[in-house]
């Protein structure tokens, strides 16, 4: 296998060594020591030497290593799969190492998270010893485009020149503006990406100042 697409979590639990290419900036979430709202375990050392119920016994057994070392206890760390959280109401550990998202699934368990193991989300990881540079590099190039694209929407107006300064301001682009000038010598028409999150203030923002036909178009692709 020369190039896929994982979880962090996935190639930290698995101990390869690969190249992370790129984060792709979905499937955030956490891994976490979650224990039962119950036993108020404010520090997750006193978890250690407990029973551990995780479907990432490496990144697991890595985390409490110093915990034991520190106290001298062996922590029992459990290999499951599905559902991980109701370990602790049946009896079968005293905390649980699991992802986290919105924490819904952990909260109807009954329990809390007492520390943070990682941060995680999906990223594009090449094989260090792959002989298919030019492809990965393509396949790269590819994703960073269509990334670009969701992130972003293009932007044009036109604004009398004594504006123009103040609406650079508000619109400065990716890198820089393009500035066009008008047959009315007195407007000049600017054309950059904005932040598609932020698309609909910066058009308010824009009017409010004086700029008019305001106009914002979606990517399908981008070279960047």
């Amino acid at each position: 296998v020369d190039i896929g697409i994982t979880g962090i979590d996935i190639v930290e639990e698995s101990n390869v060594v690969v190249d992370r290419v790129m984060n792709l900036g979905f499937g955030k979430c956490k891994l976490c020591v979650e224990a039962p709202v119950a036993d108020n375990i404010t520090d997750v050392s006193d978890l250690a030497g407990g029973r551990i119920v995780t479907s990432f016994p490496f990144l697991t057994e890595k985390f409490f290593k110093k915990f034991d070392d520190e106290k001298g206890t062996k922590t029992k760390v459990t290999e499951v799969s599905g559902s991980v959280e109701a370990a602790c109401s049946l009896g079968l550990a005293d905390a649980v190492v699991d992802l986290v998202e919105t924490g819904t699934t952990m909260r109807a368990a009954g329990l809390e998270v007492v520390a943070e193991v990682l941060t995680t989300e999906s990223v594009l990881i090449v094989n260090p010893h792959s002989q298919h540079e030019d492809t990965v590099q393509l396949i790269k190039k590819r994703i960073e485009g269509y990334m670009v694209a969701k992130k972003y929407v293009m932007i044009t107006y036109n604004i009398h020149n004594d504006l123009l300064d103040a609406a650079i301001r508000v619109t400065p682009g990716k890198k820089s503006p393009n500035i066009t000038s008008l047959n009315d010598s007195n407007y000049k028409a600017v054309t950059c990406l904005v932040d598609r999150k932020e698309s609909n203030a910066k058009m308010d923002e824009l009017h409010d100042l004086g700029a008019t036909d305001i106009l914002t178009f979606v990517l399908s692709n981008t070279r960047m």
